[in-house]
């Protein structure tokens, strides 16, 4: 009887870890819908970094996994806290100065911080775009985001197996 508890040890181990890991540090999620079309397409899975971002500081363009009004969204980080966001003519302009937004081919429509009643984004808050910017429920409707509220960082999909790999 004791040999066979002793087999079990090493399986029992490998039950905990992967409890632990999926748990607090990685977990798969499903993309749901179109928002994040062309870099996401609906029903791709991905991998959930759950720490990345609590160990290190979440940046500009990073894919985060939200949660607004107990519904899971995947979004792309635009503005980071402290910063002035405007797009105009279509036109990523941060504190100002124009920035590189290569993530979307549509056009996005005309709108700045203050549309949300800030002159900046406050700290701990964040503003997301979908990258299918004509079908997106993201900052612009849902309002800034706050860090309490984002699960984590995802920049790997397994699914499906033809397009494994790194997304940016």
């Amino acid at each position: 009887m004791r040999a066979k508890l002793k087999e079990l040890i090493p399986y029992v181990i490998i039950v905990v870890v992967v409890i632990l890991l999926r748990t607090f540090i990685i977990t798969p999620v499903e993309v749901v819908g179109e928002s994040m079309e062309n870099t996401l397409k609906d029903n791709e899975l991905l991998f959930l970094n759950k720490i990345s971002y609590k160990v290190g500081e979440l940046k500009r363009f990073d894919i985060v996994v939200l949660t607004n009004h107990n519904e899971e969204l995947i979004k792309r980080i635009i503005a980071l806290p402290g910063e002035h966001i405007e797009y105009r003519d279509n036109i990523l302009y941060i504190n100002h100065e124009e920035v590189t937004d290569d993530y979307s081919d549509d056009i996005t429509n005309d709108f700045s911080i203050e549309d949300l009643g800030y002159d900046v984004i406050p700290l701990g808050k964040y503003f997301v775009l979908g990258d299918n910017r004509d079908n997106s429920a993201d900052s612009r409707v849902i309002g800034l985001i706050d860090k309490k509220d984002i699960s984590g960082t995802v920049s790997f999909r397994f699914w499906p197996l033809n397009k494994i790999g790194i997304v940016k």
